[in-house]
Parts: structure tokens; C-alpha cells; sequence
């Protein structure tokens, strides 16, 4: 297979390669903060693990809508407003995948 010469121009995210050096220098002992990918430090909570499990077996695995489902946006107008006092209507809110 020939591959189009145009990928030669293709690098790597710079994001990635910090974090890929940030990983090595914790690996080698060195004292690292790493503000490059965003990488939670932390595992991911059970009730999120539960909630995806459920997705899965209900079949909820198709693209969504580019805003996000009103479902979810409706729990973040919810959250906003307990936590932080915040008024929003679902349609001020998006939800979205992490993209590159």
C-alpha cells in the first residue's frame, strides 16, 4: 500500500508528546505536575462505572446530538443550580466528547 505523500506532514499532538514526557519523568522518580492532557488523577467513581455498564446494556451506544441529550443537559442545568446557584435553560447548555 502507497501512502499519499501529504502524511509526512502529520505530527504528534504536542499535548500528547508533554504528557508522554510528564509519564517518563514520574516513571524515572522525578517530581512532576503535569498540566498538559487534563487526566484525571484519580480512578473513575463507581456510580460513573454503573451508570455506563447500564448504558451498555441498554443499548445506549449510538452517536448522540451534537448539544448533548436534553436528558443530560437537564441534569446539568439541575447541578448548577443546587450547587452554584446558577439559573440555565437545557438550550444554553452543550455537552461534548473530548475532541481533538
Amino acid at each position: 500500500m502507497e501512502i499519499a505523500s501529504r502524511m509526512d506532514r502529520l505530527s504528534e499532538s504536542i499535548t500528547m508528546a508533554i504528557t508522554s514526557l510528564s509519564k517518563q519523568l514520574k516513571a524515572e522518580g522525578k517530581d512532576v505536575l503535569s498540566f498538559s492532557a487534563g487526566e484525571p488523577d484519580f480512578g473513575t467513581p463507581q456510580v460513573i462505572k454503573d451508570a455506563a455498564v447500564k448504558a451498555l446494556e441498554n443499548n445506549e451506544t449510538t452517536y448522540t446530538a451534537v448539544e448533548g441529550t436534553l436528558e443530560c443537559r437537564e441534569a446539568v442545568c439541575l447541578k448548577l443550580k443546587k450547587d452554584n446557584g446558577l439559573e440555565y435553560d437545557p438550550s444554553e447548555i452543550l455537552q461534548k466528547a473530548d475532541t481533538r
